[in-house]
């Protein structure tokens, strides 16, 4: 078993990608009402005092079988609350470099 822990969930299959001219032109995802209420209360990011925040990050990707998928960001995760706490002890670690 892997120990890879992933910060998105995977939503799934979506539509075929459209081409034009040989070139990736759109691709579609299709969300039930119920769906998307679901990515709402439970995948929205924090708002900071600014009120910047509050967005719900979809990505769309094709699988290692080369079907579309559509996943959505995790902000809950134990990835993402890792990666978090990294950027924050870089960000710490290089402004308690400074000589002032």
């Amino acid at each position: 078993m892997s120990d890879t822990s992933y910060d998105s969930v995977l939503v799934g299959y979506t539509e075929e990608p459209r081409l034009y001219e040989g070139q990736l032109s759109s691709w579609s995802v299709k969300l039930k009402d119920t769906e998307l209420q679901e990515m709402l209360d439970k995948y929205t990011t924090t708002k900071n005092a600014e009120g910047q925040g509050g967005n719900v990050y979809l990505k769309l990707f094709m699988s290692k079988n080369g079907k579309p998928c559509c996943s959505v960001f995790d902000p809950n995760s134990e990835a993402a609350k890792t990666k978090r706490a990294e950027k924050k002890a870089k960000a710490e670690a290089e402004t308690s470099d400074l000589p002032f």
